[in-house]
């Protein structure tokens, strides 16, 4: 369970876990561990390293070869430091390239998991019995791309997989029939354009296509019919809503979820009875957003009815499933950020992160939510994901932990046995010691707002230390926190990281989302200049050595803080960044502008909206003045952020770094800022899966902090 960003790769999923969605991040899941965002901040060259940027919209100026002659340089002058942080970060990556357990799902026989890009499976009634190749990454002519998401048929008849194109971006479905050895499994049919895919039974299908990244259609495919034809069961007319399929984890239904920014509605199919209709369950109401599962012939509904709009648990016969017979059935605590929901057995576990921070669990006896129990979570957690149940009947919830600099941990609870299991190879194995420092940042309007900060040196001796900040705080969505192998090596190279949990995210509830969307995208900007004069209070870092790092549409806060405050910053890093919000907002033939106006405003609408959004707006908001250096990495095929109002931006943002200096006559000839775009070509979104192409980018990186900040 989670909201959905679509323009910035945040995709919604319902309770049942996958392998991995097509066009998601931040959360990457993935079988194995995904290659991250590059998310490290550049110093950029001093005054006589490169001339003065030239821009200009017809193509004239080059930023890209800016940045690729000043990496020339950077890696003739320190070969040595090349090759070593190279070295290191591949090890790094490959060592964590993968956790122990990549099982996809358990069938009735077999148990399916990746290995190499590849599906494989092992017969579970035979303990020597080898295991077999189910689907590979590799056809004879070409290669078929990254696998994205698994699903397996209820009788193990079928299997669907997704596999996502590196030159095109574009996904197709692979269905695949499976048949008892020694017969082998094989390709029966592809479809394209897949996002989300159920079976409802071993012989029918049910998925949506995507089309300039939404998702309106969902199709009906069954197998047995002759000549194969797809049919198109529901469709959405409302532009705001983005529809995908989930299954509940007893596999009786599959719902269909169609969600706006501030709104839901849930279709269902019963799975015994597929060619039937779907039924609707409760209709779309203003503010109104839930999620159901199924147990025992009754729904369990997570939904926004609580106080303050927050999240709570009901439950509502499948016969009568209307708002009106909603029943409670137990309400978290207020600020309380729900990640996850899943039902086992005659039990719901939430997966929770409490208001000061760390994760928990909620463990609810449906037959008497007075006794829940709640666990806390080990402290050095800052990320939670589910993994894959095995099999429909378990009553083990399976999930990981992990933090930026800590790899994924097996963990599980026994509902049967009421106890915790956490992988005994700990979170600390082979890692660097260190800190996790949990604070709270007095905003003006005094809101406390949390920052995670993890460090190696004791807390008295941050002074000097380098300090890389972090910020989101937008879609109701947390910081992402997962591990990142770079991460780890700054961390072993004496950086501080701080993350700054800003309103308009969604770690203390849907009311900390609330309170930093619309008309209250200031406050987060606000929270997020508290958090970084309070580090700097205490002692950690200083100005000079503080770079921050945004992707997406943490950009928008990034970009504001540029703007009104860039004495507290030497440098900062976007990737793929949202920086022209009223430019974006009043175009409606963009594909998501009419989709995020739940999250930004209507300025066609609404001519307030429309003063309120140029307010912050960071590209309308540059002005002549000593700003940080920035460095923007932008990629030719992302369809979420136009590359022309990008270049727009760093023009504007140079020229009025130009007339700063032309009429300001104390200029510090130490840190003169510099301007660069470094367009990436053939990348969408999310940045390159090729683990060389992203290790350019990162080496580049480590190489420049190493030269610049020591």
């Amino acid at each position: 369970m989670s909201f959905s960003s679509r323009r910035f790769g945040l995709e919604a999923h319902g309770p049942r876990l996958r392998v991995s969605e097509s066009d998601t991040c931040p959360r990457r899941d993935s079988i194995t561990m995904p290659f991250p965002f590059l998310l490290c901040p550049l110093v950029w060259p001093l005054r006589g390293s490169l001339p003065k940027l030239r821009l200009s919209l017809n193509g004239s100026a080059d930023f890209s070869y800016s940045v690729l002659e000043y990496s020339k340089s950077l890696l003739e002058k320190y070969p040595s430091e090349e090759r070593y942080f190279k070295r290191k970060l591949k090890r790094a990556y490959k060592r964590f390239s993968e956790v122990s357990d990549n099982t996809v799902v358990q069938g009735r026989h077999h148990v399916y998991f990746e290995k190499g890009g590849n599906i494989y499976r092992m017969d579970c009634r035979y303990s020597d019995q080898e295991m077999e190749e189910v689907l590979g990454t590799q056809s004879s002519d070409s290669t078929r791309g990254s696998l994205q998401r698994v699903r397996l048929s209820p009788g193990e008849h079928m299997l669907a997989a997704t596999m996502k194109d590196l030159k095109s971006n574009m996904a197709k479905c692979l269905l695949v029939r499976l048949r008892d050895t020694p017969a082998l499994p094989r390709l029966q049919l592809e479809l394209s354009g897949v996002f989300s895919f159920e079976w409802a039974s071993d012989n029918i299908l049910f998925f949506t296509t995507m089309e300039e990244l939404r998702c309106r259609t969902v199709h009906r495919l069954d197998l047995r019919e002759t000549p194969l034809k797809s049919v198109a069961v529901y469709e959405e007319l409302d532009p705001e809503f983005f529809v995908e399929i989930s299954s509940t984890r007893d596999g009786a239904l599959l719902t269909l979820n169609c969600n706006s920014r501030s709104s839901s509605e849930v279709w269902m199919v019963e799975s015994n009875s597929p060619l039937r209709q779907p039924r609707l369950v409760q209709p779309r109401l203003p503010g109104l957003v839930y999620h159901v599962e199924h147990s025992q012939r009754l729904l369990y509904i997570l939904a926004n009815t609580a106080t303050g709009q927050e999240y709570q648990l009901l439950k509502a016969p499948i016969s009568s499933p209307s708002m009106k017979y909603w029943e409670p059935v137990f309400t978290p605590a207020q600020g309380t950020g729900l990640k996850d929901m899943e039902l086992c057995g005659d039990h719901c576990i939430l997966a929770v992160r409490t208001s000061s921070g760390p994760l928990g669990l909620q463990v609810i006896p449906l037959a008497n939510p007075t006794e829940t129990l709640t666990l806390q979570l080990p402290l050095w957690a800052c990320a939670f994901e589910a993994r894959p149940s095995l099999g429909r009947d378990s009553e083990m919830f399976r999930f990981c932990l992990s933090s930026p600099v800590c790899p994924p941990v097996h963990c599980w609870y026994s509902v049967k046995k009421q106890q915790l299991f956490i992988q005994e190879a700990g979170a600390g194995a082979g890692l660097t010691p260190h800190h996790i420092t949990r604070l709270e940042a007095v905003s003006q309007d005094g809101t406390m707002v949390p920052i995670t900060v993890l460090h190696t040196a004791a807390w008295g001796n941050l002074q000097e230390a380098p300090l890389l900040l972090h910020v989101y705080g937008a879609y109701g969505l947390d910081l992402s926190m997962d591990f990142s192998p770079e991460k780890k090596m700054l961390l072993e190279e004496g950086w501080v990281l701080a993350y700054c949990h800003v309103r308009g995210g969604g770690e203390r509830g849907l009311g900390w989302h609330k309170a930093g969307h619309l008309q209250q995208k200031h406050k987060g900007v606000e929270d997020l200049v508290a958090c970084v004069e309070l580090l700097f209070n205490i002692g950690v870092s200083c100005p000079a050595k503080t770079a921050l790092t945004a992707h997406s549409a943490g950009a928008v806060l990034a970009g504001m803080l540029c703007n009104q405050h860039p004495h507290l910053l030497r440098a900062i890093t976007l990737q793929a960044p949202f920086l022209d919000v009223s430019g974006t907002m009043q175009d409606p033939t963009l594909p998501l502008t009419i989709e995020d106006r739940g999250e930004w405003g209507d300025p066609l609408a609404d001519p307030q909206q429309k003063d309120y959004i140029a307010s912050y707006c960071p590209r309308q908001n540059i002005r002549p003045q000593q700003y940080p250096s920035v460095l923007i990495t932008a990629y030719e095929g992302d369809r979420r952020i136009p590359v022309p109002g990008l270049l727009e931006y760093a023009e504007k943002l140079t020229h009025a770094v130009q007339a700063h200096e032309l009429f300001v006559l104390i200029i510090d000839p130490e840190r003169p800022p510099s301007i660069f775009v470094d367009l990436r070509p053939g990348e969408d979104h999310f940045g390159p899966e090729d683990l060389d192409m992203l290790l350019d980018e990162v080496i580049l990186t480590i190489l420049i902090m190493n030269a610049k900040f020591y």
